[in-house]
């Protein structure tokens, strides 16, 4: 298996151990990743603001950029928010003739041109639809048995589009999870909104969300996460959520990578667990314990 990869600018920022993760684990699955040369920000949460033929065209020239090495691989993305908007603007060049010339017009500036061909792809529906539970499960050799885990998705990975799993009810992370010998944790919070960027803008509600998702959790040892934002939201904010709530919320937080990673025997290190801001030393050596 092969795939484009467009890591986004989280990736290199606050969630740099998403990506180590995420290359870490697809390497030790015999996944290939061949980053998009010149890739540059999708616009994140803030170009529509500014202009909507931004927020399409910025998402559009990373995946012309693809498009122009000539293959047909899919297009893999980690960050929830980066694949909503490469995956919009891949399904309007398919569906709006008027808007494709448009976006076209402005990639003309760099000579690139979108045809929209490649699938656009998220890291978890990879992981549970391409490389599947088994090949993970055949891998495993720090069996994660005894630990509770609450799969956590967040609203953008299946959210407006529903390809893989269902948005309120998702449950494509649990047999990845199982796979690992781990136990998922019994909740109902995996597609709540965790506040987004509420929680810089608007933090009393975000404040609220992100306390109603951990106190749920309560009882798992762990919550696994396949998006920047939410990780970000569910970890750093902890203490401000418990104040608030008037609770200890505390909770170790792990990107799904890290999780399956660990269970695979890889290199702790080389899977970022250090930059993590909720992993305590507790659970990381209930897990190497295994080994």
């Amino acid at each position: 298996m092969k795939y484009h990869y467009y890591p986004g600018c989280s990736l290199e920022g606050t969630a740099r151990e998403y990506d180590l993760s995420t290359r870490s684990l697809l390497a030790a699955l015999d996944v290939q990743l061949a980053d998009i040369e010149g890739w540059t920000c999708c616009g994140a949460s803030a170009a529509e603001a500014t202009s909507a033929l931004l927020a399409l065209a910025l998402p559009a020239r990373n995946l012309a950029l693809a498009e122009r090495r000539g293959d047909s691989m899919d297009v893999l993305v980690p960050c929830s928010a980066c694949y909503l908007n490469l995956r919009t603007v891949a399904e309007k060049m398919r569906s709006n003739a008027p808007l494709a010339a448009q976006i076209n017009s402005v990639l003309g500036a760099e000579q690139l041109h979108l045809d929209g061909r490649l699938r656009v792809r998220h890291l978890l529906d990879v992981l549970a639809t391409d490389v599947g539970p088994a090949a993970i499960r055949t891998r495993v050799v720090q069996p994660l048995e005894g630990l509770r885990i609450a799969p956590y998705y967040g609203c953008q990975c299946l959210r407006p589009f529903a390809d893989f799993d269902d948005p309120e009810m998702p449950i494509s992370m649990e047999p990845l999870i199982r796979a690992t010998g781990a136990e998922v944790f019994p909740w109902r919070m995996g597609g709540r909104c965790c506040g987004a960027s509420h929680m810089s803008t608007q933090r009393e509600v975000g404040t609220v969300l992100v306390a109603g998702i951990l106190e749920a959790a309560h009882g798992a040892d762990a919550i696994a996460t396949v998006c920047p934002m939410c990780q970000m939201n569910l970890e750093a904010f902890q203490g401000v959520a418990g104040r608030a709530a008037g609770k200890d919320l505390h909770i170790n937080m792990l990107y799904l990578p890290q999780l399956i990673g660990l269970s695979m025997g890889l290199d702790a290190a080389g899977l970022g667990v250090q930059l993590n801001l909720a992993f305590d030393g507790a659970l990381k050596r209930r897990i190497t314990a295994a080994a």
